[in-house]
């Protein structure tokens, strides 16, 4: 009984005295001295935001087509006779070289049975007016005689009305004059049809004419010339083979100009003619020729054609934007783009630089006229935001509206409330962590702002770009 009543009183003793030996410890003890310390200056690469000139840029794809290209057909139906001897697949032969002849003979007879009633007519037409002329000669004189005969039976007339001759040679007289008058009658009437036969004579010329017309037509057709300079396509005649009208000759491909129907994503499209006033525009009817023409050449693109697979990427044609295709590929999602590059022959320098053949598979790089905007490097924008480096050195976030990206570059909206103003300092750094007032030391990359003027311009194609300073880790940097 005594160890337990000891036990309870000690006890609570002892803990009251601890509590009391731990407050006098603490409010005796000299307080901790605490030293501010701010967050670490990051050194970081700053690039100005400003507007510099820019010309959107994409990459279609499609396959070389001559400009112009002639199936030609046979006209008339015979034996082929002649065959110039380079009428083979792949030849070049100049224009106006007479490449195929069919047999003439049988159309030369046709123009020569043509001609000669065309002249049989025209003598047939020469004798009726010489017949008209001699006709109306006779007519002048029983005119004459007519009135000679008529004085002769009035004066019989006196004389038997005077009892000196009889009645029997008065009766002569007027029948002599009766005849004269039936003669010139006849004259008349004879004279009167000179015009309708001279008709009907002119009739048959003019159809004479026109069978001698469509007999030389019919035999220039069977002599074949190339209208144009050309590479000769297939061939599919042999010489002494009969031909039907109608029947293939042989294909012949223009030289003077190619076109590419150059396929194009509607995405990288629509950069392309953005501020395009006739495109903007909602009451333009693009159906009407003459607005799409128009709109063509406001455009005012410029193309570039290169050879898919060459490793150089120096062979470079110019190319000149003349269509639009008709509709959208559906499947695609894409828009042709049909451009044209004259004498693609011109310039050959053989492995190096060889001419644009049908077929070939080129890659068309479009270029919008420069115009000033505000663009930034892919690496400057973090999931539609930027860093910025405030006039006081410390970081600040900006959200900004992304009009669209270009290979490594990001066109920026120039509104006011576009989060951004020209002037203000981009960092182009990685910045870890990323933090609002977060101390920096600035560096102006000068050789990169040279740089990304180059690429807006398009000085560096987009492969060429993806190797270049601006190609480093730029995708990984922009999914941040």
């Amino acid at each position: 009984m005594k160890k337990i009543f000891k036990s309870a009183v000690v006890l609570p003793l002892i803990i009251v005295v601890a509590i009391a030996i731990v407050v006098i410890l603490v409010k005796t003890k000299t307080p901790v001295n605490h030293q501010n310390v701010g967050y670490p200056v990051k050194a970081v690469e700053v690039i100005t935001a400003e507007e510099i000139p820019f010309r959107a840029r994409a990459m279609a794809f499609g396959n070389v087509e001559p400009a112009v290209t002639l199936n030609a057909k046979s006209e008339v139906s015979g034996k082929i006779s002649y065959m110039h001897p380079d009428l083979k697949k792949g030849a070049s032969l100049a224009k106006d070289t007479v490449v195929l002849r069919i047999e003439p003979t049988t159309f030369e007879f046709s123009l020569t049975e043509s001609q000669a009633a065309l002249s049989n007519s025209r003598a047939t037409l020469a004798q009726l007016k010489v017949e008209e002329a001699s006709a109306k000669d006779s007519l002048i004189i029983v005119q004459k005689n007519l009135a000679v005969e008529i004085k002769e039976m009035d004066r019989n007339q006196a004389l038997m009305d005077k009892g000196i001759i009889s009645q029997s040679t008065l009766n002569k007289e007027k029948q002599k004059v009766l005849a004269l008058q039936q003669q010139i009658q006849d004259i008349e009437g004879k004279i009167a049809s000179f015009e309708s036969r001279a008709n009907s004579i002119r009739a048959q010329i003019k159809q004479s004419k026109s069978q001698v017309d469509k007999s030389q037509d019919t035999l220039k057709r069977t002599e074949v010339r190339l209208p144009f300079d050309a590479r000769i396509g297939a061939v599919s005649v042999e010489k002494d083979e009969f031909v039907q009208a109608g029947s293939m000759l042989f294909e012949a491909l223009g030289v003077q100009a190619i076109e590419i129907n150059a396929q194009i994503s509607t995405r990288q499209f629509r950069p392309l003619i953005s501020g395009l006033k006739i495109i903007e525009d909602k009451t333009a009817n693009m159906q009407n020729p003459i607005v799409l023409q128009a709109a063509l050449s406001s455009m005012k693109l410029e193309a570039r054609v290169r050879l898919v697979g060459d490793a150089s990427h120096l062979t470079i044609w110019d190319a000149t934007l003349i269509r639009l295709s008709e509709s959208v590929d559906p499947t695609r999602d894409t828009i042709g783009l049909v451009v044209v590059v004259n004498k693609p022959y011109e310039g050959i320098v053989p492995g190096k630089r060889p001419p644009l053949l049908k077929g070939m598979y080129t890659s068309v790089e479009f270029f919008s006229p420069a115009k000033p905007t505000l663009v930034l490097p892919r690496r400057a924008v973090h999931q539609g935001r930027v860093y910025v480096a405030t006039d006081e050195n410390t970081l600040a976030i900006r959200s900004v509206n992304v009009l669209f990206t270009q290979g490594n570059l990001v066109v920026l909206s120039d509104d006011e409330d576009a989060g951004l103003k020209v002037g203000e300092k981009v960092i182009i750094s990685d910045v870890v962590p990323v933090i609002e007032g977060l101390p920096l030391k600035i560096i102006i990359a000068t050789e990169y702002e040279k740089q990304l003027r180059k690429n807006a311009l398009g000085g560096l194609s987009q492969g060429e770009s993806e190797q270049g300073k601006f190609g480093q880790n730029e995708s990984d940097q922009g999914s941040k």
